[in-house]
């Protein structure tokens, strides 16, 4: 129900390729300007309403990349305060500006999607510009599916 939301106002994607919905969850491929897949998700609840947060894992087949974490904050963060994915009982420190945040590398992608498939829930927390935190909350009901149906639109040629 999110995803679609996400799928329909964004105008640029409308020439993506939609993979399914899972859940909450999309899965789309794209080829322009380079081939790449995602499973994507807006938060259930956001820690602000100024920004249009998601949650996607992506893939770059022709760039070697599987399984990234890209998040995009409901609130630009203050400087030099932590931005924190908890999934289930797994904490990860993201590395984190502006409104943006992503895992510090490859091997920590791979332990965010492995917790993603084992949680329930998702949440992100972190401190906006304002000095207040805020926390933007994912279900992942549908993650683990959309996340294959990324890995597999990318696996063809």
């Amino acid at each position: 129900m999110f995803v679609v939301g996400i799928a329909l106002s964004v105008p640029t994607w409308a020439a993506r390729e939609s993979l399914g919905t899972f859940g909450g969850w999309g899965a789309f491929r794209d080829t322009m300007p380079v081939r790449r897949c995602f499973a994507i998700a807006e938060p259930v609840r956001r820690g602000g309403q100024r920004g249009r947060a998601f949650l996607g894992i992506g893939y770059w087949p022709d760039r070697g990349v599987r399984g990234q974490l890209q998040l995009r904050l409901s609130r630009r963060k203050a400087r030099g305060t932590p931005v924190v994915l908890s999934a289930g009982t797994r904490r990860f420190a993201l590395i984190a500006g502006g409104n943006a945040a992503w895992a510090p590398n490859a091997r920590v992608d791979a332990a965010i999607v492995a917790a993603i498939r084992s949680a329930t829930s998702l949440s992100v927390e972190g401190t906006g510009r304002d000095g207040r935190a805020f926390v933007d909350a994912y279900a992942l009901r549908g993650a683990a599916t959309a996340i294959d149906a990324a890995a597999l639109g990318c696996a063809r040629r």
